[in-house]
């Protein structure tokens, strides 16, 4: 936590009173709806009030730079899906190394059993 909390250059005050991390999961995010970036950026605020640190922990890469910029702007901190860069900075070495659980195996070991499901869940809603 303390490497997040310099990573968003929190101040000392605001470090000393963080109890936590609240995470928001999505596969990825390439919307520019504004209303439901307003309602992002109003939770960050809302668990800052709380004393937790909002995490947008992506699932993809799938996550535009002006949009990134305006959740770093807000005090968010981004974990992005990729297996390059560190513990602080990817969904899936965040996984591993912190949570103790590899996902990324995980998607490995299982990707033909999820590609099979959701084709039979898509075939099942396109063919009524």
């Amino acid at each position: 936590m303390n490497e997040v909390q310099e990573s968003l250059k929190l101040p000392t005050k605001t470090r000393q009173n963080m109890s936590g991390v609240v995470f928001e999961a999505r596969q990825g995010y390439k919307s520019k709806d504004s209303k439901r970036q307003n309602a992002d950026i109003s939770n960050a605020a809302n668990a800052y009030a709380h004393s937790y640190i909002p995490i947008l922990l992506l699932f993809s890469n799938q996550l535009d730079e002006d949009l990134a910029e305006r959740y770093a702007n807000a005090q968010w901190h981004i974990l992005r899906g990729t297996l390059d860069g560190t513990a602080l900075t990817s969904t899936y070495l965040f996984c591993r190394d912190v949570i103790g659980y590899d996902l990324a195996a995980f998607f490995d070991r299982n990707s033909a059993t999820i590609q099979k499901e959701m084709e039979q869940i898509l075939q099942s809603l396109l063919n009524p």
